[in-house]
């Protein structure tokens, strides 16, 4: 395992670099500059001694060379948007909101998806499986700032039980934006818990285990469930990322501070420091959450083999 987890290490650095050249190249070729202010032009010599300060007068490719010589030392260089911090202040700043929301999203979504895909696959063809494909299929097909404003108009706005937004000042600001961006992946769980869990129940050991006298609670949880959650993880898998790193449109809409609202604002305002400081944070998470995902399907099942 050792040898495998250095192997593909050693490929997540490549890509990693991949990323990073592709992101700086689209960056940059992007029209406009963060400087570049129609409506409050800077005088061509304010301007050039701003372009000096941050290195943006250098070709490419040393500008490029520059910024990954300083990030693998940790150093992201100053915010344009917000030049009194540095790029790893404001990600220090915003990104912890986006984990809480993330996180707490992963845990609602996965175990009350995979809570229902097991009840839905157990009681098959009933009105509660029926029922529960409904909400889970609604989940999927939905956008989450489509579910987001419907929880404000009627949580919110009509019966009064809930803030508009926020965040920090009240523990109820959290639950519509939890369930906002948890019913998407709460709809893959449960679907894809279903569904396994539905062809395993026709395999031959599950017969077997039903024919000894075991509780069906034990067939279900013990023999099933566990052989039913390899489709799981990878489907579900690559979204933490995205939950963690922030959401755009519910975080704009529940005035959450996080990082996804800050992202956006960085690529308006061509925020060259901090649009490549997330992008390599994506990027890692991504890579990493892939060589977790590997990881796992060999606890879950032993038969699977890493090569």
């Amino acid at each position: 395992m050792i040898a495998y987890v250095a192997q593909r290490l050693a490929g997540l650095a490549f890509v990693f670099v991949l990323v990073s050249i592709v992101a700086f190249l689209l960056m940059h070729a992007t029209p406009g500059g963060p400087f570049d202010e129609p409506n409050m032009p800077l005088p061509p010599a304010a301007k050039e001694n701003i372009l000096r300060k941050y290195g943006l007068d250098q070709p490419l490719h040393i500008q490029y060379i520059r910024y990954m010589a300083n990030a693998l030392r940790g150093d992201f260089g100053y915010s344009f948007s917000s030049p009194t911090e540095t790029v790893a202040q404001v990600i220090g700043r915003t990104w912890p909101v986006s984990i809480t929301l993330g996180g707490i999203t992963v845990i609602v979504a996965l175990g009350g998806g995979i809570a229902l895909g097991i009840l839905a696959a157990v009681r098959q063809n009933s009105i509660l499986d029926y029922v529960v494909t409904f909400v889970a299929t609604l989940g999927l097909t939905v956008p989450n700032f489509v579910i987001a404003l419907w929880l404000i108009l009627v949580f919110a706005v009509e019966l009064g039980w809930l803030p508009l937004g926020g965040w920090g000042d009240d523990w109820r600001q959290i639950i519509m934006p939890v369930v906002a961006l948890g019913l998407g992946p709460m709809g893959v769980a449960t679907r894809y818990t279903r569904a396994s869990l539905v062809d395993v129940f026709t395999a031959d050991y599950i017969r077997t285990a039903r024919a000894k006298g075991l509780a069906e609670r034990m067939v279900v949880m013990r023999h099933a469930v566990k052989n039913a959650l390899i489709p799981i993880i990878t489907v579900l898998g690559p979204r933490i990322p995205d939950l963690i790193t922030g959401t755009i449109f519910v975080e704009t809409m529940f005035r959450v501070p996080g990082l996804g609202k800050f992202f956006v604002e960085s690529v308006l305002d061509r925020d060259y420091p901090m649009i490549m400081a997330l992008m390599l944070l994506i990027a890692a998470l991504w890579g990493l959450v892939y060589l977790i995902t590997d990881l796992l399907y060999t606890i879950i099942d032993p038969r699977v083999k890493l090569t």
